[in-house]
């Protein structure tokens, strides 16, 4: 086993009141992809702080390898001094590292280098952050929430990215998928302290709950000895006084253990408010279209949403997803078509920037609207601090500023307050920004259940594919020209249709190819004939098709060899994919050029007599 380059052991910190952490590890070896999981709030950012050399402990012990480097992904990336991108990725560079990884980089996450700083949305400023971070190719990459306000085809790039980096991966994020296809290992922050398995994050659910259950069984255990021992101390004392103290001593110590055991963090625990039902049509859109100037984000669009569906809206940002959802919704007008909703709709909205958060707002104030102290929920008064136990929040958390609130209690709290309004029509953009996993699965229990419909955007794959019965996509997702398709079921389903088209569509290409192949020969073998001797680029042709196979021949010999290496594929799958890929091209190419140097030979011998 390699050395750890990083390992934090016995972290203790506390804000007072009940520790942060209490005793958590982290240990990193090279060739590690750890995601680091727990509840909002568990103190999972803080550890990563710690181990980046950001936040220090009260107490334990934190080694960083003298020669390791280490980047921290940070949340709000400071642009101060930095005249453009560029500038601020190239400053995260070592003396020794390449800067064509900055270009590379800032290519591929959407953006040119030229940018502004002080202009970037959250979005680019995300991407900005992780070109700097990524571009040293660190030994020790710690990501705090790297998805976050990212699109799909830029999800999957990065996971392609970190898939074949050399640096250790330290990964925080809300997005299963994404954690499924980059970790290796997995390390669960819960009530201070940390377990790790040794295994991806697709095998930590079953885990955790192992874990949970081993532990309720040993509490339930431990409450069934201290009843035995009360029962003697009640009905079996004796006159042996020594052996009686330290009898009692002991159920005193089993006591405090069982008094002092903290269990797990609760789970949120809601529903929708149902309101009226709706008509069985909610929307009816008929050729809708949307442009700004030139840029045509809607061409002509129809569609029909009866009451029960969830549709889905992905694709890559400035698509026009929000665009499209504003219409459906009747919030913006088309420029031209039409859009029909039905009757008795009540629409509630989650929306991705919270711009319905004052932050100066108490919790309470928030909730009820300041209307006192209580609110409606499903026609029944209910006291503002209780309901908040249901999502998690303390009752003396009544009275602080929303301000006060990380990014996950701040989600969670407008979730709140959007399950209290009666509605038959849910509109949720970006609904998983900053939710933790266990928050994650309630909302995807309310959305499969809710009665109404629901209209949502997001870039979560495995959310898409657990709640949406359609997925609305831009027909060219490298190009979005305005056209929108309607597939039938979630995320997956959409890519294996849309792959089903693409094949289809290259199967009829490659037809028509083979056809005018065929024709091309035989026209030229004509004009030949006719003539009694090669053209001058038949002959041109016959005298380098050789030396050209023997060259494909050769690069064919050459990436053979490189993928003879056993050991390739699993330590660097993005190099072996990409060798696969050009040999097939390669080999396509040569059974062309042979193809047509043989009907060239024949044609010569055929003309020669």
């Amino acid at each position: 086993m390699a050395p750890p380059i990083l390992k934090l052991d016995d972290i203790f910190l506390s804000f007072g009141g009940t520790p942060l952490l209490a005793g958590a590890s982290l240990q990193v070896e090279p060739g590690d992809r750890i995601s680091l999981v727990g509840r909002n709030g568990s103190g999972k950012s803080t550890l990563m702080k710690i181990a980046a050399g950001l936040a220090e402990a009260q107490s334990g012990e934190v080694f960083r390898h003298p020669s390791a480097t280490i980047r921290y992904l940070h949340q709000a990336p400071d642009f101060d001094g930095y005249d453009t991108v560029a500038a601020y990725a190239e400053a995260g560079l070592g003396p020794s590292d390449d800067p064509y990884r900055v270009t590379y980089l800032l290519e591929h996450l959407g953006l040119d280098g030229t940018e502004d700083p002080k202009s970037l949305s959250g979005g680019e400023a995300r991407r900005a952050a992780l070109a700097r971070v990524m571009a040293p190719e660190p030994d020790i990459l710690l990501l705090d929430e790297p998805t976050n306000h990212l699109d799909l085809p830029t999800i999957e790039w990065l996971e392609g990215e970190l898939q074949s980096t050399r640096s250790a991966l330290v990964v925080i994020s809300h997005d299963r998928r994404f954690l499924e296809k980059v970790s290796n290992a997995t390390v669960w922050l819960d009530r201070g302290q940390s377990r790790r398995l040794n295994r991806g994050f697709g095998h930590f659910e079953a885990w955790r709950d192992e874990v949970l259950e081993a532990e309720e069984l040993e509490q339930h255990k431990l409450g069934k000895a201290i009843e035995r021992e009360e029962h003697w101390l009640r009905y079996g004392v004796t006159a042996r006084r020594k052996r009686n103290m330290r009898r009692l001593g002991a159920l005193h110590d089993l006591r405090s253990r069982y008094r002092g055991h903290k269990g797990p963090q609760g789970s949120v625990q809601a529903s929708a408010s149902d309101a009226q039902e709706s008509g069985k049509l909610v929307i009816e859109a008929e050729k809708i279209t949307k442009s700004y100037g030139e840029r045509t984000i809607v061409a002509p669009f129809s569609i029909r949403v009866h009451r029960g569906d969830c549709i889905g809206l992905v694709g890559p940002n400035g698509a026009g997803k929000t665009t499209l959802l504003k219409m459906l919704t009747g919030q913006l007008e088309p420029d031209s078509g039409t859009v029909k909703l039905g009757t008795n709709l009540e629409i509630a909205t989650l929306d991705q920037r919270r711009e319905d958060l004052n932050l100066d707002d108490t919790l309470a104030h928030y909730l009820t609207d300041g209307r006192g102290e209580n609110l409606l929920v499903n026609g029944e008064q209910r006291h503002v601090t209780g309901y908040m136990k249901e999502f998690l929040f303390q009752p003396e958390q009544a009275r602080t500023p929303i301000r006060n609130l990380s990014g996950g209690e701040r989600a969670r709290l407008m979730l709140a307050r959007i399950l209290s309004r009666p509605t038959n029509l849910l509109i949720l953009d970006e609904p998983t920004n900053d939710l933790d996993i266990e928050t994650l699965d309630l909302l995807q229990e309310i959305v499969a259940g809710f009665a109404g419909t629901v209209l949502l955007v997001s870039h979560d794959r495995d959310f898409l594919d657990r709640t949406v019965t359609s997925t609305i996509a831009p027909a060219d997702p490298d190009d979005p020209d305005g056209r929108w398709i309607e597939y039938a079921g979630g995320y997956t389903d959409m890519m294996a249709q849309r792959r089903g088209a693409i094949e289809e569509r290259r199967k009829v290409e490659k037809a028509e190819k083979a056809k005018a192949a065929e024709a091309a020969p035989a026209a030229a073998s004509s004009e030949s004939k006719a003539k009694g001797k090669l053209s001058y680029k038949q002959k041109f042709a016959l005298e380098n098709l050789p030396k050209e196979m023997e060259k494909a021949e050769k690069d064919i010999a050459a990436r053979e060899a490189k993928m003879a290496d056993p050991n390739l594929f699993t330590r660097d799958p993005a190099t072996f994919n990409k060798l696969a890929a050009e040999m097939e091209k390669l080999r396509a190419s040569l059974t062309k050029m042979e193809e047509e140097w043989l009907e060239l030979e024949m044609l010569r011998e055929e003309l020669e007599g």
